[in-house]
């Protein structure tokens, strides 16, 4: 039987001092690729977010809202638009899991071609760029200020991405398909140099941001459970892979593109170089690594589908798409 919030957690609720009235409304919210989110309402219409891990056997480093506190208490403590902590708990006597409470914030979120539609060209436009410049901020946070300087190993960020997603491919992929690893051996012999780290979201992209509707500026940005320290390069290069653009190869089912308005890859990216004043001479690498992950991600789905004996039409064609997205990306970065 799946988990709800029951009496045990109002009566946390009602010990925070958040001036909760009873009674309390729990309600299941989409979103939240792996973190199960509730919608909490109180008598007087007041409303927060319930964030828990998933259901199920996790592993010992994931879904972690602990750390996530920790990260949205720092962005908080500099000000930074994501929601606010207002509590944590670690009582299994309430839940079995830690919960965390975060502030509810009203915005767009811009999930699909429908939701794009519904916003004129020119806000559109405003969105992407305001998506690109709030980027540039989360790099900027000043990692002192926030608590977060101890928050990852000063290592190289690319070789730690390249060991993880290789394991991840070995463990979900459902036939051989030579060119994933080809393409790993590719980017390994590519790793950029070691850069001072600075604090990346880690899964940064235009559904996990949600936008004021009046101008398209960023209203919060959501969903930090992959925020880490590495190079900023890695976020820009995700958000790229992560905005399909006419004339790719393969579905594209997000809206950017599908929807007139919004910028080409090469447009957001001077849009983010503007806003930091950061060089991209390394992008090419960092685009192209996120394809291939993106490539792994959508083969774990495909996995999962297949397990269950439900494969979803094009599933393969888009994983294709995005393996031909990352060698060409690095081809471009190559010269060739």
């Amino acid at each position: 039987m799946s988990w709800e919030p029951g009496g045990e957690v109002t009566a946390w609720l009602l010990g925070l001092g958040l001036g909760v009235a009873p009674p309390v409304r729990y309600d299941r919210m989409a979103g939240g690729r792996s973190n199960m989110l509730f919608l909490v309402t109180d008598a007087d219409g007041r409303r927060w977010v319930l964030r828990r891990p998933p259901e199920g056997e996790l592993l010992a480093s994931a879904h972690d809202v602990v750390r996530e506190h920790r990260i949205l208490s720092g962005l908080a403590a500099v000000g930074f638009p994501a929601p606010a902590p207002l509590g944590l708990c670690t009582d299994e006597a309430v839940a079995p899991v830690p919960l965390l409470l975060l502030e509810h914030v009203d915005g767009v979120a811009i999930d699909g071609p429908d939701a794009a539609e519904a916003q004129p060209p020119a806000w559109r436009g405003a969105a992407a760029t305001a998506l690109a410049a709030t980027l540039a901020a989360v790099h900027a946070v000043d990692l002192e200020v926030a608590g977060l300087r101890e928050l990852a190993a000063r290592t190289s960020y690319g070789e730690r991405q390249l060991r993880r997603w290789r394991r991840q491919w070995a463990a979900t992929r459902t036939r051989e398909l030579p060119r994933v690893e080809a393409l790993a051996d590719r980017l390994e012999a590519r790793i950029p140099a070691f850069v001072e780290p600075v604090l990346v979201h880690g899964d940064y992209h235009l559904r996990n941001v949600l936008f004021a509707a009046e101008d398209g500026r960023v209203a919060t940005v959501l969903d930090w459970e992959l925020c880490t320290l590495g190079d900023p390069m890695a976020d820009v290069g995700a958000l790229l892979a992560y905005w399909p653009q006419p004339g790719d190869d393969g579905p594209q089912p997000n809206p950017t593109a599908l929807v007139d308005g919004f910028p080409d890859r090469a447009a957001m990216a001077d849009a983010y170089a503007a806003a930091s004043g950061r060089v991209l001479d390394e992008l090419a690498f960092w685009e192209s690594l996120a394809c291939w992950k993106v490539a792994i991600i959508l083969e774990g789905v495909l996995r999962r589908e297949v397990d269950a004996g439900i494969e979803t039409p094009g599933r393969a064609a888009m994983i294709d798409a995005m393996l031909l997205r990352a060698e060409r990306a690095l081809d471009a970065g190559a010269g060739g």
